[in-house]
This record gives structure tokens, sequence and C-alpha cells, in this order.
């Protein structure tokens, strides 16, 4: 296994500067896997969440927000959901026609869903996400992560009080062995 892509949570923390304004907990020199467990058993476990999503490679990033946003929206595999599904399409096979298609859809979708936001984060992984060839707009490096947490963090608004902890946890469960496949 390659391992994480950051050693210490203050590598993620220097990475990627917005994932103060994200994360409450403090900036430790604690390696990730044991920081991201104090996080998640903390009084802020979404905290987790925010910092999973900075510590996953892209294309793991996007894959896990999926499968959060199923589990937390009950929303079946093969479900008609077309801004999920053209996220996904983007995990399977990682082409910019798939990219820019997934931008589309997160793009004109209603953003006060979740499953949009997993689009954006496919589309937002890089190459132009300008409105056409001629209007070259490109990515910030948080942009991806933010539209991870942001679609998590919605879909788990819709989950009743009863079953957030256990279905918050489930998803952190999901991430967790996708910190050992990212990119470096």
């Amino acid at each position: 296994m390659a391992g994480p892509r950051f050693s210490t949570a203050r590598d993620l923390f220097a990475a990627f500067p917005s994932a103060e304004r994200d994360i409450s907990a403090a900036v430790t020199e604690e390696a990730t896997l044991p920081f991201l467990q104090r996080l998640r058993r903390s009084e802020t476990p979404e905290d987790a969440v925010s910092f999973l999503s900075y510590a996953l490679g892209r294309r793991e990033a996007v894959w896990w927000a999926a499968q959060s946003v199923r589990l937390l929206c009950r929303i079946a595999a093969g479900q008609e959901d077309a801004p999920l599904q053209a996220a996904e399409s983007w995990v399977r096979d990682p082409d910019d026609l798939r990219r820019r298609e997934a931008l589309r859809l997160g793009m004109t979708g209603n953003q006060r869903l979740a499953t949009p936001w997993v689009a954006l984060a496919a589309g937002w992984v890089g190459g132009n996400i300008g409105p056409s060839a001629q209007a070259i707009v490109q990515p910030t490096p948080e942009m991806t992560p933010k539209a991870v947490r942001t679609a998590i963090l919605v879909a788990l608004a819709t989950v009743t009080a009863r079953d957030r902890s256990s279905r918050l946890q489930a998803c952190i469960d999901i991430g967790i062995p996708l910190m050992d496949r990212g990119e470096r």
C-alpha cells in the first residue's frame, strides 16, 4: 500500500489552508489516521468528514462522496439521479467528457440537494471549468474537497436525529480505507 497522501494533520492543513475554516480542531503534528479517529469521536464528528474530504485523493474523494450520499439519502445503486450517476461515471472512467458532463449537471442542479455537489466534486477535479473552451478557468485545489464535504453534510441533514450518529460513522468507515489509495 502506498500510505496516506499526508503524513500528519499539519501537512494536510499546510496543503489546504481552507481546511482550517472547515475543521474546528486545532492543527497538530499527529499522524493523519489517529487525528481522523480523534475527530470522529469528538463532539463534532462532522470534522472527520471535512478532514477526509481533504485527505483523500480527488478520485477517491468523489467516489466516497457518491457512496456516502447514497447511504445517507438511501439512494439504491442504479436509481435514477443524473448528477450522481455522472460523478460515478467519471470515477469509473475519468475522462474529460465525463468530467464536463458532471460539471454541467452539478452547475444546473438544485444545489440545496446533495447529488449536484457530488457532480461538482467530479467536475472540479481539474481541466477547464469555464463555460466554454474560450473561457478557460482552472479549479483551485480546494474546490473538490469543499464540494465533497458539502455533498455529505447536505445529505447528513436529511437523516433523522436518531440515525445521524450511526450513519455518519458508517460514512467515515467507507472513507478510511481510501486514505491509502489517494494520488500524491
